[in-house]
């Protein structure tokens, strides 16, 4: 897994455009060309695939921190709005046609003024390609801090409406924790990586996993474990309760390819 850059950095400024549109028109343009690896969620329970990330990359093989530290403020918006549509342009030419394998996009909350504005770009890219709209799952990092939760609200809510699977990355390493989960109640919540690094070890991070899993389960949402490396941890998680795993114990993201899947 790719950790996200803290996105503070790319805060926008305090006094938001009239639209989406608005931000976006007025955005400079990306100094780079850029492109999408995709890495699995996989159900080890049932052996199917839940979900691919879609996770940037330079046309070059730049990585994903070698692009987003290229970003600025003034470009959050079509940046944002530049990875949704090459993701789902690239999905529509990889995924099969025959399943319902999500999509998974990560945003930028503090990038999106107006959610049915900012959607629109994603809704044209999919039935431009023929990519369900009801596939795609929408991550928002905990590293982000949120500087407007009712916006990140009304974000959630916009979703929600269109059938898109909404998640929290990053859970249990950022700025609000358990606070997300009360307002926003996700879809799903992704546990941090360096929460489960060597989890099968660690009687503590088992204890503290097993009631995240317990406390997401009562609220109706699902949690994935990313960043799964050794079959320890694998186990481990799995003896847990957990059933959506990522990780390059099962497959390393590759780049405008769907990698093969080992459970």
């Amino acid at each position: 897994m790719n950790r996200p850059v803290d996105a503070s950095v790319l805060k926008p400024a305090e006094k938001a455009p009239p639209s989406a549109c608005e931000g976006c028109r007025t955005a400079k343009p990306l100094p780079m060309a850029i492109t999408m690896a995709f890495q699995p969620i996989v159900n080890i329970q049932t052996g199917r695939l839940f979900a691919y990330e879609a996770l940037v990359r330079g046309v070059a093989g730049e990585s994903a921190g070698a692009i987003l530290s290229q970003i600025d403020p003034d470009m959050i918006y079509r940046f944002d709005q530049t990875c949704r549509v090459k993701a789902i342009e690239l999905a529509g030419g990889l995924f099969p046609r025959d399943d319902d394998t999500r999509l998974s996009i990560n945003f930028m909350p503090n990038a999106v003024y107006e959610p049915e504005a900012c959607i629109r770009a994603s809704l044209a890219a999919s039935a431009r390609v023929g990519f369900s709209p009801r596939r795609l799952m929408f991550e928002f990092t905990e590293n982000e801090r949120m500087t407007d939760t009712a916006h990140v609200l009304k974000i959630i809510a916009s979703y929600k409406a269109h059938g898109f699977t909404t998640a929290i990355d990053d859970f249990g390493s950022g700025y609000s924790g358990l606070n997300l989960l009360a307002e926003l109640t996700p879809d799903l919540v992704k546990l941090d990586m360096d929460l489960l690094r060597g989890i099968d070890s660690s009687f503590a991070r088992q204890r503290i996993v097993a009631n995240i899993v317990k406390l997401c389960s009562e609220l109706g949402i699902t949690c994935i474990a990313e960043g799964i490396e050794t079959a320890g941890e694998l186990g481990t998680v799995r003896a847990l309760g957990i059933e959506l795993v990522q990780g390059y114990l099962i497959a390393a993201p590759q780049t405008e390819r769907l990698p093969e899947v080992a459970i």
